[in-house]
């Protein structure tokens, strides 16, 4: 192999699961360890040890990440409340009343708003993948969505004073009861929305009704692995009312249901549109920005994407979804949002409403949006924010941070990148249909996350896309987009190891990146280079049909595909660094 490169700082490597983590396992082995001499800071944050650590594993690639500056962070498993089931099993001493919520929640947000990080996802630069461009002209897919509820009638607005702001709730005692606290600043802006469980309910009679009236399949889409005591709640409701009552009727008459996290679902609804269907978003404001999606493509279609994508989410400030208070109520009663003791906010809700609380921090709003305008002036991009302002002071912080920041740039007599703020529905269907050349698309968590999976399946897939989280002071973490692939796991179990189905492109581009930036640190030339011929080494496998069985059919010339398993692949890479 010869000489291994010197490399001075250590790189944080946060395990995660199943096929994902066996195929870092091995790029890590052939991309780092056999050629570098580095000191890997390796930290288990598979979902099996968030339990046993009681979630201090995560604090524990917090510190370790602002420690070192510089990590790699592969897929790991958010269990739900079934998957749950095997690991408390498994280990009996858990015990699942003291959990706390960093061992069963998601991990990312965490970690994100823990080192103050933004994330930028893109493609990967390959010169022979097709951006793909399915037929939706004709489909007859439908999508349905709740009118009541949701963000679309919150409460929301800015703080005018810096004080604790309290989620409070009065039911039959009387008593106000203290349900959540946090720190805000003036300027704030928070949300107070809840969900009426018996409109919930009707919905989804009306939803399972229309699918069996109109003989559709049926696609449910929610987040409730991050958002369990609101999406989860209402899941949880939905598919009690599908056993109960359509289950039968819907095997008899040959329907299927599909739930799917609400991002994957739009990446593969898109991506691979099926013929007839009903598509259920049940929170409105995702709802909506689908539903003018979906109509726009059946009446145009997508046209050829000649250029990729990228898309920045603000995540540094715990702010929306991800980053909320969220829970069903024990009983009928009254919630309130109280700022240093003063009632800003009431509204009845009954037992079994799940509400969400959340908050955001317009100082990290700011640092994201600078993120952006450096990014695009950096890169030569254009920005298109999409904002919901018209109803949402919430959406509206935003707007005012960016003007400022443009007015800051000019004051500098620094020429602002070209942006425009538009609706999200409509900066959702830009990206997909109109992307210029080199456009970057900021959203929220949610709405991000929900957008580059879509991106994404267009472009190639979740292996062909990279994943950059940049923190204020510096921090870097790469990570693969793409999740832990359970089905290709379990394939790999069953044979016992020998069927390795698994795209890595993603890992070994994260690998590449993280490294390139420890080289960059430390002026470490010879590390610079070898990031440099990785990323090469990777693009020229597959300009030469080396691909996995995902990318079967998306390169420009199929006839002279050679597909491989994850170990061909990752072999055919090292033989090309090699060369």
């Amino acid at each position: 192999m010869g000489n291994k490169i010197n490399v001075e700082k250590p790189l944080v490597l946060l395990h995660g699961d199943e096929m994902a983590q066996v195929a870092f396992e091995r790029v890590i082995e052939q991309f780092v360890s056999n050629r570098l001499n580095i000191d890997l800071v390796e930290i288990d944050l598979s979902a099996e040890n968030r339990l046993l650590t009681n979630g201090k594993v995560v604090l524990e690639s917090i510190n370790a990440l602002k420690e070192h500056g510089v990590g790699i962070k592969n897929a790991g498993m958010t269990v739900n409340r079934d998957q749950l089931e095997g690991p408390l099993a498994k280990h009996p001493s858990i015990d699942q009343d003291t959990l706390d919520p960093l061992s069963t929640k998601s991990p990312n947000g965490a970690i994100r708003k823990g080192i103050g990080g933004n994330i930028t996802r893109e493609d990967i630069p390959f010169v022979n993948i097709k951006r793909l461009t399915p037929e939706w002209i004709g489909r007859d897919i439908t999508v349905s969505t709740m009118a009541d509820g949701g963000n679309k009638h919150s409460h929301n607005e800015l703080s005018k004073v810096t004080g604790v702001i309290k989620v409070m709730f009065v039911g039959a005692s009387g008593d106000p009861i203290e349900l959540h606290r946090r720190k805000i600043k003036k300027g704030d802006p928070w949300l107070l929305a809840s969900n009426n469980t018996e409109k919930v309910k009707a919905w989804a009679h009306e939803f399972f009704k229309q699918a069996i009236d109109e003989k559709r399949d049926v696609y449910l889409g929610l987040k409730d692995t991050v958002i369990p005591g609101y999406d989860g709640v209402m899941r949880e409701t939905i598919e009690s009312i599908f056993e109960t009552d359509y289950k039968v009727e819907f095997e008899g008459l040959g329907l299927k249901y599909h739930y799917e996290l609400i991002d994957a679902q739009a990446a593969r609804v898109i991506s691979n549109p099926p013929e007839r269907a009903l598509w259920g978003v049940p929170e409105n404001t995702s709802g909506r920005k689908l539903f003018k999606l979906v109509n726009t493509l059946k009446k145009y279609g997508i046209p050829d994407r000649k250029f990729s994508v990228s898309i920045s989410r603000m995540s540094a400030g715990g702010g929306d979804q991800y980053g909320s208070f969220n829970m069903p109520l024990d009983e009928d009663g009254i919630i309130k949002v109280t700022l240093d003791g003063e009632e800003k906010y009431a509204r009845e809700v009954n037992k079994g409403d799940p509400i969400l609380f959340m908050a955001n921090d317009r100082e990290a709003i700011k640092d994201w949006a600078s993120q952006v305008f450096r990014d695009a002036a950096r890169n030569d991009k254009e920005i298109y924010f999409g904002l919901k302002r018209e109803y949402m002071e919430y959406d509206d912080v935003f707007s005012t941070v960016i003007n400022e920041i443009r007015q800051e740039l000019v004051a500098d007599n620094i020429r602002p990148p070209s942006f425009m703020i538009m609706r999200p529905s409509s900066q959702l269907k830009k990206m997909i249909t109109d992307p210029p050349r080199k456009g970057i698309y900021p959203a929220l968590n949610l709405d991000g996350d929900i957008f580059s999976d879509i991106s994404a399946a267009l472009g190639g897939s979740l292996a062909t896309a990279s994943s950059i989280i940049e923190s204020k002071d510096g921090t870097m973490l790469y990570e693969a987009p793409h999740g832990t692939a359970h089905d290709l796991y379990l394939m790999y179990l069953e044979s016992e190891g020998k069927t390795k189905l698994f795209n890595s492109s993603a890992l070994i581009f994260a690998v590449a990146n993280a490294l390139e930036t420890l080289g960059e640190r430390e002026d470490n030339q010879p590390l610079i280079d070898y990031s440099d011929r990785l990323k090469c080494a990777l693009i020229d496998t597959v300009a030469e049909g080396y691909v996995t069985g995902d990318l079967k059919g998306k390169t420009t010339d199929p006839s002279k595909e050679n597909i491989v398993d994850m170990q061909g692949f990752l072999d055919a890479v090292d033989h090309n660094l090699g060369a």
